[in-house]
This record gives structure tokens, C-alpha cells and sequence, in this order.
């Protein structure tokens, strides 16, 4: 079994005890009335798009999502909230260090011996969902998980979707399938790009990922036969339809959305494995993205 494969298989029991644990940090995350940003890099980013659009929906506050990278510092916020799995990432640990002693900070990392430990004015750490893969799976939607908790919106039927993501068979024929295409409404967006990417890194599949409505509007020229269509969550009506009739496969959101990101996790390893590739060991990647210099833009 690979790392990954182990890492994937294990998100039941860190989603339980990161669940359990998140009254013990409220002090540290968020506030409900706060105005936040949520940052991050590549799977952190994708998580972020997903919490922000939660937390905004629940009526906890104004909240947007950034790349580390794109983040615009002459708008206020009253808390930023970073998500970083190795704690090195050149471009979260530069937004830190830009913002000391003007706004209030907090990161959520996997490893407490690293730069961002003393970058953030508070840090959550959640070693038991560290990873010794390069692609990301259990640290991100552990991550997640503490954050609908903090927010009122987890439940132990999101675990025991999981479960079922894990022991159910992939519908026929998808490991086949030559392209494929996810899409998200509203806090799903966000999964549905991180579907794509676990895709990308894992197999070098050709992936992409929109907003379910706007796939009408172009997106839905690239499927055909040999190609899927991943909903995650509710899809909007007569969509499946017009997926099928282009001779796409059609696979529906019938789990948590979280818990359907744990299948298209799996997805990622079995086309892999078919590919005779080794998702631990993806192309051009590493665990952690550490730049020579530092960016200077803004």
C-alpha cells in the first residue's frame, strides 16, 4: 500500500478526533462576526474556497478565500486564516510576516516544528493528520473538518459517509474513462477543484473543474464517450440529463460532499495504479513548495 493509499484510507478516525477537539481551539479560530481571509497554497487554497463559502452561508461573517500568493493587503480584515500543511510554504509564511501587528493571525498546520509556529500569532496543529505523501488528502480534509465543527456544521453522519467512500466499489467503467470533470455549487466549488487536482498530481489525468451552472456555458463541450462528470453534492436540475445525453458518464453526489472528495481521492490512486504510475512519487512535485527568494510583490 502506498503512503498515500494509507493516508486516504485513515480520514474516518482524524475527521473524528479533529471534530472532537474543536471546542478546545475556538479561542483561536474565527469568531462569528469577524470579517476573515483564508489563504492557503494549491490544496489549502481549494479548502479554503470550501470554508469560506461555509462560513459566509452559516451567517458567521464576511469571508474570502486566497491564494497566499494573490492576497490583497490593503483590505482589512479582522483575522487571517492560514492553512498549511508542512508549515514551510514560502508564500503563506511571507503573508504572515507581512501582516505582524496589523492583523490578528492564525494557522492551521500538520507539523508542530516549523516556521509557521512562530509566523502566526496562533497556531492549531493537527499532527495526527500529517502526511508523509506528497499529495495531499487527510491533512486537508481534516483541516475541514475542525472548521464545520467550529462553525456547527459537522456531524457523525459526514464519518460515516466516509466509511462508505471507503468500502464501496468505484461505479464501472470510470478508472477508464480518459477525462474527467467535476463540478461544485457554493461550498462544493471548492471540493470540486480539489477533486481535480488530486486527479492531476495522482495520475496526470486531464481534469477540470467549474461551478455546475457555468458548465453549460462551454465546459460541457469536452465530454463525450470515455469521459465522466462528478457532481458534488445536489446537481442542478436537468443537468444529469444533458451530461448523459453527450455520452459522458454521469456520477452523481450521493455521499457528503467531504465524503465524495474521499472517492475521488481513491479515483486518483486506481487510475494511477492503471496508469503503472506511483501517486507518492508525482511528477514535478514535492511535499512542500520552499522558494529560493521570497516574492516582493504586493
Amino acid at each position: 500500500m502506498t503512503y498515500v493509499e494509507d493516508e486516504l484510507m485513515s480520514q474516518p478516525e482524524c475527521w473524528t478526533q479533529a471534530a472532537a477537539e474543536a471546542a478546545r481551539h475556538a479561542g483561536k479560530l474565527p469568531a462569528a462576526g469577524e470579517r476573515v481571509a483564508i489563504v492557503g497554497c494549491g490544496t489549502s487554497w481549494f479548502m479554503a474556497q470550501a470554508v469560506a463559502a461555509l462560513r459566509e452561508g452559516a451567517g458567521h461573517g464576511e469571508t474570502d478565500a486566497f491564494a497566499a500568493s494573490e492576497f490583497p493587503y490593503d483590505r482589512p480584515y479582522d483575522r487571517i486564516l492560514a492553512l498549511s500543511r508542512s508549515g514551510t510554504t514560502t508564500e503563506v509564511l511571507d503573508l504572515l510576516t507581512r501582516v505582524e501587528g496589523r492583523t490578528p493571525t492564525t494557522a492551521v498546520t500538520a507539523d508542530p516544528d516549523t516556521p509557521v509556529m512562530r509566523a502566526a500569532d496562533q497556531v492549531v496543529v493537527l499532527d495526527h493528520a500529517d502526511e508523509r505523501s506528497v499529495v495531499q488528502t487527510r491533512f486537508a480534509t481534516t483541516a475541514l473538518t475542525l472548521l464545520r465543527a467550529h462553525l456547527g456544521l459537522h456531524t457523525d453522519a459526514v464519518v460515516a459517509d466516509a466509511r462508505t467512500a471507503l468500502a464501496e466499489p468505484l461505479p464501472q467503467g470510470l478508472v477508464e474513462c480518459g477525462q474527467f470533470t467535476f463540478l461544485g455549487r457554493g461550498w462544493t466549488v471548492g471540493l470540486a477543484n480539489e477533486a481535480a487536482l488530486k486527479m492531476r498530481e495522482a495520475s496526470l489525468s486531464w481534469t477540470e473543474a467549474y461551478p455546475a451552472m457555468e458548465y453549460r456555458h462551454g465546459p460541457i463541450s469536452v465530454s463525450g464517450p470515455g469521459t465522466a462528470t462528478w457532481m458534488f453534492g445536489a446537481e442542478p436540475q436537468g443537468l444529469a440529463q444533458q451530461v448523459r445525453d453527450t455520452g459522458a458518464l454521469w456520477i452523481p453526489g450521493r455521499l457528503d460532499p467531504l465524503a465524495e472528495l474521499v472517492r475521488a481521492q481513491r479515483l486518483a490512486v486506481a487510475v494511477a495504479a492503471a496508469r503503472g504510475l506511483d501517486p507518492d512519487r508525482p511528477r514535478h512535485l514535492t511535499r512542500s513548495v520552499v522558494l529560493r527568494a521570497r516574492p516582493t510583490g504586493s
